[in-house]
Parts: structure tokens; sequence; C-alpha cells
């Protein structure tokens, strides 16, 4: 008990804040659909039609706070739960939700597989000082 009389727990500090574990924030969700075009490049971006998150009562704060992170400026996921201070599982699936609400987008990055290949970009600059 502390000295103005109230019990405290000794297993966290005054600032830890809120201990919240991450699958009680996704409701024991592991993945969303469409989980599996997040990657830690993915760049989300709030959709321009999202004008108040916190009007719906349906979503968490990290869903209000991912919103507000991406729109003024895009963020990968990873930036995201770097920002937020959440798990890049937990990360996903709190998208994932906004994906699937539409209140954000999420841009992939190119497959290796279809940028051009080097020397094709070297043979057209060449071309290209040759005129």
């Amino acid at each position: 008990m502390s000295a103005d009389g109230q019990v405290r727990s000794h297993w966290f500090d005054d600032e830890a804040g809120p201990v919240v574990r991450p699958y009680a924030m996704t409701r024991g969700r592991t993945s969303s659909p469409g989980q599996h075009r997040l990657d830690l490049i993915a760049v989300v971006v709030t959709e321009p039609h999202a004008d108040d998150p916190e009007a719906d009562s349906t979503l968490s704060p990290e869903h209000v706070d991912i919103v507000e992170l991406c729109r003024d400026t895009p963020q990968s996921v990873a930036e995201l739960a770097a920002e937020i201070d959440l798990p890049i599982g937990v990360v996903r699936v709190l998208v994932g939700d906004l994906v699937d609400r539409d209140f954000v987008h999420v841009n992939r990055p190119v497959p290796p597989a279809e940028l051009p290949d080097e020397s094709i970009l070297r043979d057209v600059i060449n071309g290209l000082r040759a005129l």
C-alpha cells in the first residue's frame, strides 16, 4: 500500500502506462483478409474521404492513430509499428481492418521480377544519348 492509502501493483512502474496484450487489440486475430499483401515496406495511405475516424465507435484508439498518422504522410507498415510501438503482426491486422472498412489503402512495392532489367535501361539511355 502506498503513502496515499492506495494499493499499487509492484509488477510494473508508473511510467509503463496501461498494459494491454497485443491479442486484445486484435480480438485474438492473428491475420486479416488481405494481410498477405502487407509487406513491411508496403505504404499505408489514408483515404481522402476518411474525415473523422474518432466518430466511428467501432474503431480502437490504435485504428484511429494509424489513420491519423497516414493522413499527411504515407507510412510504411514498419514505420507505423515503430511509431505506435506495437508488434508488426498487430499492425498488419489493424491495417487490414482499416483497408476492409475503406479508411486506408495500401500501395505495395513493385516485385523485383517486374522491375526492368538494368541492361535494358542502359540501352535506352545510350540510345537517347546517340540521338
